[in-house]
């Protein structure tokens, strides 16, 4: 596990960064928010572009203290933007090799080439490749610059859902194929759920969340102390299979048994199911002749009322997951909910996302 530490401000223009976190880096990192949010120029202070006063260090080297700080060719990153930055003048090919010519170290270009599909590639020139083509050769062209790490600054946001869902996995399987760790620009939720491993959340130039993905995204508009981000959790699943006559999907989540409407999943696939927590019911004994047929047992880890709203989310475990529900504050009281209860979750809907991860 890599470890970056962070605690710098900045201010650019009518924008103030002021960012302070301890974050793990282990697969791919989500550094997620709205639009504004100060995402990218984090990014860009990570690697060294960004004027920043305040401390950087990434697994025990300092790249920043006070006024010293490290140059960007110097910190070992591997920079990918959603333009691109390829040499127009050289073929693809010759994008590759420039960067391997200036930097040798593990990552070798055959490797890189294979990975990520680049030898039909090689001949053309940048003007003449498609938005994801181009983004395939500027993530080789980072790789080959032996970096510790990857920085990637919304790169698919320019792409139609057809290719990016082409470029999706192959940053997932990154941090497994080169062993690089992954931070990955997005105001995306369905980016996030796919590849993430972990989160950093950002709002108004601050970091309100970071950590492992489903614990960190269930709390996620809590610490964000607004409705930015909207309220819900990430369970993790597995197709069990499913029914042709009714045309639908079973699940196995946390041993028990959900299903959906039928959506192209294959027994055996990992998903990750998007739950809002306004979508979930809660019962104190298990509910029967509704329309709505995912019933979840659970405990209640934590409640937490809004005095100044008629609602209190409730924070419940699901066999160590963690699903959260949005009630008023008017039937907390009335059906005696309290931390260590018992209940029964009605899931009145679900959203899923095929987990990309290698």
């Amino acid at each position: 596990m890599t470890l970056l530490s962070l605690d710098i401000t900045a201010q650019a223009g009518g924008f103030d960064l002021a960012a302070r976190v301890q974050a793990e880096l282990s697969g791919v990192t989500a550094l997620f928010g709205p639009s504004g949010a100060g995402k990218s120029t984090l990014l860009r202070a990570i690697a060294g572009f960004e004027p920043v006063q305040g401390r950087i260090v990434f697994d025990g080297q300092v790249w920043q203290d006070g006024a010293q700080s490290l140059p960007p060719h110097r910190r070992g990153v591997g920079m990918v933007f959603q333009d691109t930055r390829l040499f127009p003048h050289l073929s693809v090919a010759g994008n590759l090799r420039y960067a391997a010519r200036r930097a040798q170290g593990a990552i070798h270009q055959d490797d890189v080439i294979s990975a990520l599909d680049l030898g039909p590639l090689l001949a053309r020139r940048p003007g003449g490749l498609s938005g994801g083509e181009r983004q395939r050769v500027a993530i080789g062209r980072a790789l080959l610059a032996q970096p510790r790490l990857m920085l990637m600054d919304e790169p698919l946001a320019a792409l139609d859902a057809a290719r990016k869902a082409q470029i999706l996995p192959l940053i997932a399987r990154l941090p497994q194929v080169f062993g690089i760790p992954v931070i990955h620009v997005t105001h995306s939720i369905e980016e996030v759920t796919q590849i993430a491993d972990r989160l950093i959340a950002m709002q108004d130039g601050r970091i309100v969340a970071s950590g492992p993905l489903a614990e960190t995204f269930a709390r996620l508009d809590l610490g964000a102390g607004g409705s930015r981000f909207e309220g819900g959790v990430i369970l993790r699943g597995r197709v069990s299979g499913g029914d042709a006559r009714y045309h639908l999907t079973r699940l196995q989540v946390a041993g028990h048994e959900l299903i959906m409407p039928e959506a192209g999943l294959h027994a055996g696939d990992e998903v990750q199911l998007r739950i809002r927590a306004r979508d979930v019911m809660l019962a104190t004994v298990r509910p029967e002749g509704l329309s709505a047929q995912n019933v979840l047992p659970c405990r209640i880890t934590e409640i937490v009322s809004e005095a100044e709203t008629a609602f209190a989310e409730v924070f419940l475990d699901v066999d160590g997951q963690v699903l959260r529900a949005r009630v008023t504050r008017a039937a907390v009281d009335q059906m005696g909910l309290a931390v260590g209860g018992q209940v029964f979750a009605v899931l009145k809907a679900i959203s899923f996302d095929r987990r990309l991860a290698a």
